[in-house]
Formats: C-alpha cells, sequence, structure tokens
C-alpha cells in the first residue's frame, strides 16, 4: 500500500502517490469506467487526487463529480485537491487568457468547484500560477471566508517563487499546506532556486506535477541520451521501466514531493508506484540530472 504523508505541519494527510486528473477528458470514460478507476486506484491506496477548475476547458471537474454521484461511498475514500486563478479563452468572456486571484473570484470558482466534483468540502485548494496583480490580503481574506465556512479544509499554492510564497504565509493565520510544481529531469529549475530548500526549510512537502515532463520524455530527440540513461539504471535497478526510475528519481529528493500520476491506465499507475522500493544511489541520480542537462556538476 502507499505511504500515508503528512502534508505540512498543520496540513492535511495525503497519499504519497497523488492521481491527476488534468487529462480525464483525453481518456474517454463513461461515468460508470471513471468510477470503477477511482475505485481501483483508491484501493491501491491512491486516495489524493488532483483537479483544476480549467482542466479539460472547465470540463473535468464536472465529468469526476459524475461519477462520484454514480458511487457516492467513493468521496469519503479521498482527499480532493483543486485549484483556480487561471482564466482561459475557453469561456467566451474572457478575450484573453489572465490570472485572477481577487477575493470574490477565488470564492465562486471553489463553489462551483463543489458543485462540479459533487462534494460538500474541498480538501486543498490551490492558487493556481502567480498573479502580478494578487493581493495577497484579498487571498487571505477569501481563504479565510472559505475556511470558517466549512467549504475548504486546507490551502497552498502551485508554481509560486520562494518570495511570492512567503508572500502570502505572511498574511495567513495558518500554514500554506504546499507548492505544487514542476519537478522532471526534463524540468529541473527548482532543483536549485530556492523554491523546494524553503519547503524542506518550512517541512512543508511539495507536490510534482509533470514527473514524465508532459511526454517530451518519451518523444523529443533531445532526450535521447537521458532515456538511455534511464534504461541503463533500471537495468541496475531491476526496474520494471524508465517511468519507476523518474519517480525514484523525484522522490530520492530531500523535500520528500508527492508525485502527480497522470495516466488513465490502472496499470501504468499501479507500475509507478513499485518506484518506492528501488533504493536509487545518489551518483545514479546525479547520472540522470547529466543526461537531461548534458552537463556535468561544475
Amino acid at each position: 500500500m502507499v505511504q500515508r504523508i503528512t502534508l505540512a505541519p498543520q496540513g492535511p494527510e495525503f497519499s504519497r502517490f497523488v492521481m491527476g486528473y488534468w487529462r480525464l477528458m483525453d481518456w474517454n470514460m463513461s461515468p460508470l469506467q471513471l468510477a470503477s478507476f477511482i475505485e481501483e486506484h483508491l484501493d491501491l491506496g491512491i486516495t489524493t487526487v488532483d483537479h483544476a477548475d480549467i482542466y479539460g476547458d472547465y470540463q473535468c471537474e464536472a465529468a469526476f463529480g459524475e461519477a462520484l454521484k454514480l458511487v457516492p461511498a467513493l468521496r469519503d475514500r479521498m482527499e480532493i485537491v483543486t485549484k483556480c486563478g487561471i482564466a482561459t479563452t475557453a469561456k467566451p468572456e474572457h478575450a484573453l487568457g489572465h490570472y485572477i486571484t481577487d477575493s470574490a473570484h477565488i470564492i465562486k470558482s471553489a463553489e462551483q468547484s463543489l458543485v462540479n466534483l459533487a462534494t460538500d468540502r474541498i480538501d486543498l485548494l490551490l492558487i493556481h500560477r502567480p498573479d502580478p496583480l494578487m493581493d495577497a490580503d484579498e487571498v487571505a481574506e477569501a481563504f479565510l471566508n472559505l475556511h470558517q465556512s466549512g467549504k475548504v479544509r486546507h490551502f497552498g499554492v502551485s508554481n509560486f517563487t520562494p518570495a511570492q510564497f512567503a508572500l502570502l504565509q505572511s498574511r495567513l493565520p495558518f500554514t500554506l499546506a504546499t507548492n505544487q510544481v514542476e519537478i522532471s529531469p526534463v524540468h529541473q529549475p527548482l532543483l536549485l532556486d530556492g523554491t523546494l530548500d524553503q519547503l524542506q526549510q518550512l517541512r512543508i512537502r511539495p507536490m510534482a506535477w509533470s514527473c514524465l515532463g508532459g511526454g517530451r520524455l518519451f518523444n523529443d530527440e533531445e532526450f535521447q541520451p537521458l532515456r538511455n540513461e534511464l534504461e541503463t539504471i533500471a537495468r541496475e535497478l531491476n526496474a520494471e521501466s524508465i517511468e519507476q526510475v523518474v519517480y525514484a528519481w523525484i522522490l530520492r529528493l530531500p523535500s520528500k514531493p508527492l508525485p502527480i500520476i497522470g495516466s488513465g491506465k490502472i496499470e501504468r499507475v499501479r507500475s509507478a508506484l513499485a518506484a518506492e522500493e528501488l533504493q536509487m544511489t545518489r551518483q545514479q541520480w546525479f547520472r540522470i540530472r547529466k543526461a537531461a542537462l548534458g552537463y556535468d556538476v561544475p
């Protein structure tokens, strides 16, 4: 079974791996098929699910909610994460893509997510992206309103810099539960820019999105040297796939991220979990880093 992890000192308890529903609409599942898939990953111990209001052009949350309506008992076996703060042109009233983090919008978005997801509470609400026009006091006002009403239990951010994280935290009486960020061998800036250091300092676990590089790991010619190294290390570790090796590489980080799995195939989900059992050495970790970046450490 998947480990249970306390996300932050005052935070919720989540599964070490998170099931991501970003591409749910691409999976072409009926509500009944989706309910079955949800039950399968819950049985594996992946109890935390990741959403955002904009996923699937604003359709993913509602599709997930339709599955929960078929089997309402599933809701009490999971923790729901969702995000708000991005406005896309999928809605006709948005002339262009932009960010929106005023208090009224955050509250309205969270309340709509409750309806979409067919639930009475959100376990963790995240601000999806840093907003240059973000007023930290307004965000805090919305968070406090939603918390006091019982609609949202915990709050966090996604893709925030350490300074942006610290600004919002300074306005809140409770600890932000996480910073959901992109971590992958094909995207490594956060390893050295202070983001993960700050979270380690605060004993807050990051959530890691796009662990496999959004498909670039498998498809881009520039990453062939990385694929070769991952295959070599997979043989050394007796791993079933290079995906397992990538997840083990992320789990090796001392900030102890929670990787988000984005596949709708339960076999791939089950396979990813075996990464917890792989004992990756320090040199193997740096070999992967070097193969991805194309150069050794200074």
